[in-house]
């Protein structure tokens, strides 16, 4: 039988990563670029150069707390920040789907340009394409965009290079080490919360939105406190998804603290009650940050004075007495977390 695409292949779980590693590596790649395809990292660097490319479905377009529009700048510019990278400029392209109202694009439009306002990036080319109608759930939108190296990289690094070796130039998935600290910056499972509500109509009781900002500003404030080795923002497959990246690609365990992870009681009570862990679910406004020990402090109260990181929490440790992410849970037992086959929920970004 001849295998086919599925919504799995999309949700940034196992399923995709095999998808990536064994049929877009397979024929893509080679290059000599520093942070190459191959190496899967948020971005990809060349000659001093950070670029990503990002595409967005989300489905419905408007969610509580954002929209496509939010999302593709937000993603796009979080994903160069969370390299070190400064991020410098975005392009936008449009896919239209015949019928789609012109006052949502209107929306939509102005939403982004907002975005790159707060981020202080610009949109500074593009391109536009309509398609029939059927099945596009009104538009989807490619952003790209590209990053440089700052001052707050440099001297993260050599703050960093004063408590233990560092031997890359940019802030990578593999650069854990064991003792390194993992924070995260606030509550996990409201984007995909929110957009769920929004796609099956929902009614928790309490409203859920999503978390969807851009992160750079924040992110280089941190860089200028210093210490970061490694960042990433749980979007598809949530938590466990980029931790267990985080481990494979850096070869060392990490061992959670489930009672230390910032979870909303509606949030929580949400996923209980729909059989989704939190912990798989993606977000969009949050950033996984290892810290060498001697820093961690200095980076949470950094994080706990700003709007965004104010729930930042220290949730756990890389180590080397295992090899996988191993979650000790609230009565005290320990059991791996495994990354997920797939989203919980579909087409969330």
């Amino acid at each position: 039988m001849m295998e086919r695409i599925t919504m799995a292949h999309g949700a940034g779980g196992t399923v995709m990563a095999d998808l990536v590693k064994k049929h877009v590596l397979k024929h893509l790649g080679g290059s000599a670029a520093e942070v190459p395809l191959e190496a899967l990292d948020d971005s990809a660097v060349i000659n001093d150069i950070v670029l990503k490319s990002d595409s967005h479905a989300v489905k419905p377009l408007f969610f509580s707390g954002g929209d496509i529009g939010r999302l593709a700048v937000a993603g796009t510019i979080n994903d160069i920040a969370v390299m070190g990278a400064e991020p410098v400029a975005l392009t936008s392209g449009l896919v239209l789907e015949e019928g789609l109202p012109i006052a949502d694009l209107d929306r939509i439009l102005e939403s982004m340009a907002e975005t790159c306002r707060e981020a202080g990036v610009h949109i500074i080319t593009g391109d536009t394409k309509v398609v029939e109608k059927g099945g596009l759930g009104g538009c989807v939108i490619n952003t790209s965009g590209i990053g440089r190296r700052n001052d707050a990289l440099e001297r993260n690094i050599v703050e960093v290079k004063k408590h233990r070796s560092f031997n890359t130039r940019w802030i990578l998935d593999s650069n854990l080490k064991p003792g390194d600290k993992i924070i995260v910056s606030g509550t996990l499972g409201d984007h995909g919360l929110a957009v769920l509500s929004a796609q099956e109509g929902y009614n928790f009781g309490s409203q859920i939105m999503s978390d969807v900002t851009p992160l750079n500003n924040l992110i280089m404030r941190l860089l200028n406190v210093g210490g970061i080795v490694a960042m990433k923002d749980p979007t598809r497959g949530g938590l466990s998804n980029a931790l267990n990246e985080w481990s494979e690609k850096s070869k060392v365990g990490i061992l959670l603290h489930e009672e230390k992870i910032p979870v909303r009681g509606d949030v929580r009570a949400a996923c209980e009650m729909l059989g989704i862990d939190p912990l798989e679910v993606g977000n969009e406004g949050k950033v996984l940050i290892g810290v060498v020990p001697e820093k961690v402090e200095e980076i949470l109260t950094s994080l706990k004075e700003t709007k965004e990181g104010k729930d930042a929490q220290i949730i756990g440790e890389a180590t080397e007495d295992f090899s996988e992410v191993v979650l000790e849970t609230v009565v005290g037992g320990k059991r791996i977390l495994a990354p997920p086959i797939g989203d919980p929920v579909p087409r969330i970004c």
